[in-house]
């Protein structure tokens, strides 16, 4: 399954600055104190982590790869550190610390409160996401009326204890290995993902592993509501991060007072329905590319779209056997289809995209290679976020582990069935073995089910029409589960809001600001 971040575009291009700057280390930090909680409920037990105060103070200490140290130098910018109970059942043992990134509303006299961010993944950084918003969308009288807060969800990015699997070192050699193919595929598949699961528990521990889902971050969401002092939560989730607001709104549904849910994951679909709906939603994106590149004389897949998979199949190939040397690196198989995948994510990745295939077809792979690097967390210097780590501790607790072979065996048959491989997709999720979360240490903590709405406001989805990674219909089906509106963006990208979509925007920032629905069948393209 492919990772479904929210802001994938603004990420990249974000990513693609080659221009750094550096942390200055060893510097005192000023911090301002501050107590705005208890707000709201408190549930009992809970009063020391709901009425605690924070202290605001610099970003840079809180940036641990180039990108976000090009971001969270910003003025206007301020973080703390947010500590909530590991397990929730005794809040007296050991906790964690969770990374918080504030824009503050321009016009005090007119705030309306604080926008709690999520961007997705999971295991993407919410005060990356919320500081590139920050810098170039958080204007107008969205930015006179909210502070804009990001989290990094626990076992995410800057907080602690973090989630960690694999080393550096570890994660650069495993992209260089070779698709798994033949008669004992299964079998080396699986030897794989158990010794995966063996790692992450003696990196991790697993009390964090254990805690670390979606239902904990939205009992977390409620501790930074409080503290933040909002009677009722303002929420923005991209992604993933719809499933953090639905479990949080099935939680606490008198604590909401808006919440915006685009590139929605529907909560209550299996296995089969999730792989078909991502891989034939990253064909349809890849169908719309490939009609956008044939219309240039120069496309690297050619003039006939319906050729152009067959295309990419030959192009990437002979990286199966040998990967190609970038500098002092290489770029896999894995890494070519990994940074397709990412090309695909908005329309606005496509121009980018069409280069770094023009420069494969010459023997270069650096775009390729930097796309690659971006989806999967590293940075040049060769840090990895830890995103991927977290991507498979959340997912392998979210939902119920499948240990029965016949039972991955037929699922694997529906899904070549309903959804035959292409080029951009993971091979191995083609094949009958058992996943990672089927050797994973803890307990799934979720399973996909029916939201409860009684007692919710009316919510807000947006759903995109040929959105590659979570499909237009998850986000029907969500708004009608959550008695919800429902705003349609046609158009072949994931996620929309605060992405130069005029209309979009406007609609939402009414939303946001005044409680204002889009009339019923509203579409913005």
């Amino acid at each position: 399954m492919r990772r479904s971040w929210g802001l994938g575009a603004l990420g990249v291009l974000t990513a693609l600055v080659t221009a750094c700057s550096s942390v200055v280390s060893g510097t005192p930090v000023a911090v301002q104190l501050t107590k705005a909680g208890p707000a709201g409920p408190v549930p009992a037990g809970l009063e020391r982590f709901y009425g605690q105060p924070l202290s605001w103070g610099s970003c840079s200490r809180f940036a641990e790869d180039e990108i976000s140290e090009q971001l969270y130098g910003g003025r206007e910018l301020d973080c703390a550190l947010l500590t909530v109970p590991i397990d929730y059942a005794q809040p007296q043992g050991k906790t964690a610390q969770l990374g918080l990134l504030r824009k503050k509303a321009t016009s005090q006299s007119g705030r309306v409160g604080a926008v709690v961010l999520n961007p997705g993944g999971p295991g993407e950084s919410g005060m990356t996401a919320a500081a590139s918003i920050a810098k170039d969308n958080w204007t107008g009288e969205l930015g006179k009326r909210f502070d804009l807060v990001g989290f990094d969800p626990r076992g995410v990015g800057a907080s602690t204890p973090r989630v960690k699997c694999l080393s550096d070192k570890e994660k650069d050699a495993e992209r260089l290995e070779p698709p798994i193919e033949g008669a004992d595929a299964v079998a080396r598949i699986e030897k794989k993902n158990q010794e995966f699961a063996g790692k992450c528990a003696a990196a991790t521990g697993k009390d964090l592993l254990a805690n670390v889902g979606t239902r904990d971050v939205a009992r977390d969401m409620d501790v930074l509501r409080s503290v933040l002092g909002e009677q009722k939560l303002t929420y923005l989730g991209y992604s993933y991060g719809t499933r953090i607001g639905t479990a949080y709104a099935e939680a606490f549904p008198g604590n909401v007072r808006a919440m915006v849910l685009d590139g929605a994951v529907e909560a209550n679909s299996d296995r089969v329905t999730q792989k078909v709906g991502q891989i034939n939603g990253f064909k349809k994106a890849f169908d719309e590319y490939a009609k956008s590149c044939a219309q240039k004389q120069t496309c690297p897949l050619g003039t006939d779209p319906a050729q152009a998979e067959a295309q990419l199949d030959k192009m990437l190939e002979p990286l199966k056997k040998q990967p190609l040397a970038v500098g002092d690196r290489q770029m896999s198989y894995s890494d070519a289809t990994i940074a397709v995948a990412q090309g695909l994510y908005s329309d606005q990745l496509w121009d980018p995209l069409t280069q770094g295939l023009q420069d494969l077809a010459k023997g270069k792979g650096g775009l390729l290679l930097r796309f690659s690097d971006f989806y999967q967390g590293r940075d040049d210097s060769g840090r990895y976020t830890g995103v991927m780590d977290a991507f498979t501790a959340i997912h392998c607790v979210d939902e119920p582990p499948v240990k029965d072979r016949a039972v991955v065996e037929d699922e694997t048959r529906r899904v070549k069935a309903a959804a035959p491989p292409s080029p951009v997709e993971d091979e191995e999720d083609f094949q009958p073995a058992l996943d990672t979360c089927a050797f994973w240490p803890v307990p799934n903590t979720g399973a996909p089910h029916e939201p409860k709405t009684a007692g919710l406001p009316k919510l807000l989805v947006i759903s995109t029409t040929n959105d590659p990674a979570t499909p237009y219909q998850a986000g029907v089906n969500l708004a009608k589960s959550l008695g919800a509106g429902l705003l349609t963006v046609e158009g072949t990208r994931h996620t929309a809001y605060l992405q130069d979509i005029l209309c979009v925007d406007k609609l939402v920032d009414a939303y946001l600001i005044d409680l204002k629905q889009p009339a019923e069948g509203t579409k913005c393209s």
